[in-house]
């Protein structure tokens, strides 16, 4: 595989910037694939030590992790999967629940084994954790899953070493930690620009502050939008929870804020309604701050699903997108959501 001459002749026909920092992240991960996959009898005495079953790439919203991975994910041609890490992790605690009372084997392992019969590469953009219960088990889990030569490719805002980063209980993840740094190739792409600022200027889908004419204006765009469109009430059934979606026109949806993040709801639950939904707008964006970093922790669960899940989305919010406030703990990870929401907003992503 030419991954080189590949990426740029990819960067080309999109007309995307190429940077030499790039460059070489492709450079790295071509290693990361050649001494994984097409690796050979001589190769492997010259690079044993170099062998390792994860790529991790780091760096700051917007400069192209992505991107790259994407590429590499979309030219890799043996058996793969992308997830959202909240995906996985729920697939993951289903399985263990459903498996609970199996006397087959740890049920770990059995998680483990299917996942190496259905997949060569797994690849998880922007991972990160948050989830204590998620913290406790991850060093054993990814120990399994390394163990089995699964390969993993990771990108994420933040370094290994700093990976929930003041987290409740942080000691019990220290095990995870050291599984990753012996097991991973950890890369850092160090741009100065956000590209997903500098490509996305209109944010015509972002209505601020909250007034009359913003209310006018999201009031307009779903007039339009569900033009000759049925109304009716989607009842959603998440494991035993219902929830229900009022404004709901055959996949375009409007919520009001507090619908979506001043509940007792999550990551299945954000997954569940983007299944349902083409369309998303939300009104009342509030500024962030320690008084409601529960609320604000579920909004970047949920745009990070959204994402990920590539819905359109309109917002109206009390303040400019630059100037979202957050709470002091959660100010690192709202920085990628501040840059997807410049992307999600644009006229450019419909």
């Amino acid at each position: 595989m030419n991954l080189k001459k590949l990426f740029l002749d990819h960067c080309k026909v999109n007309k995307l910037e190429v940077n030499d920092n790039q460059i070489a992240i492709v450079e790295n991960i071509k290693k990361f694939y050649t001494t994984n996959f097409n690796h050979n009898f001589l190769l492997d005495l010259f690079l044993k030590e170099e062998s390792m079953p994860g790529f991790y790439l780091q760096g700051d919203v917007g400069v192209g992790k992505t991107m790259i991975l994407n590429f590499f994910y979309e030219n890799f041609n043996q058996t793969k999967q992308r997830l959202h890490f909240n995906e996985f992790m729920i697939n993951f605690h289903d399985f263990i629940f459903k498996n609970k009372n199996s006397k087959k084997g740890n049920v770990i392992d059995k998680f483990v084994i299917n996942l190496k019969k259905k997949y060569k590469l797994i690849y998880f953009d922007e991972f990160q954790v948050t989830n204590i219960v998620d913290a406790m088990i991850l060093g054993i889990l990814f120990k399994k899953i390394f163990d089995e030569n699964i390969k993993v490719i990771f990108s994420s805002n933040v370094k290994i070493n700093d990976l929930y980063k003041d987290g409740l209980q942080r000691e019990q993840f220290i095990p995870f930690i050291k599984i990753m740094k012996k097991m991973c190739f950890e890369q850092t792409l160090v741009i100065k620009e956000d590209y997903r600022k500098s490509l996305n200027k209109d944010n015509n889908r972002y209505f601020y502050p909250l007034n009359q004419i913003s209310n006018f204006k999201i009031n307009k765009l779903f007039r339009e939008l569900t033009k000759n469109k049925i109304k009716q009430e989607k009842i959603l059934l998440i494991k035993d929870r219902k929830f229900n979606i009022k404004n709901y026109y055959e996949g375009i949806v409007r919520f009001i804020f507090g619908d979506l993040c001043n509940k007792n709801i999550g990551a299945e639950d954000y997954i569940k309604i983007a299944d349902a939904c083409k369309y998303i707008l939300i009104e009342n964006l509030p500024n962030f701050d320690d008084s409601n970093s529960n609320q604000q922790q579920r909004f970047i669960t949920l745009i990070d699903i959204i994402y990920e899940k590539k819905i359109a989305l309109a917002i109206s919010s009390v303040s400019n997108l630059n100037k979202l406030t957050s709470a002091k703990s959660l100010s690192e990870p709202f920085k990628r959501t501040v840059s997807r929401l410049h992307e999600l907003t644009s006229s450019s992503n419909i």
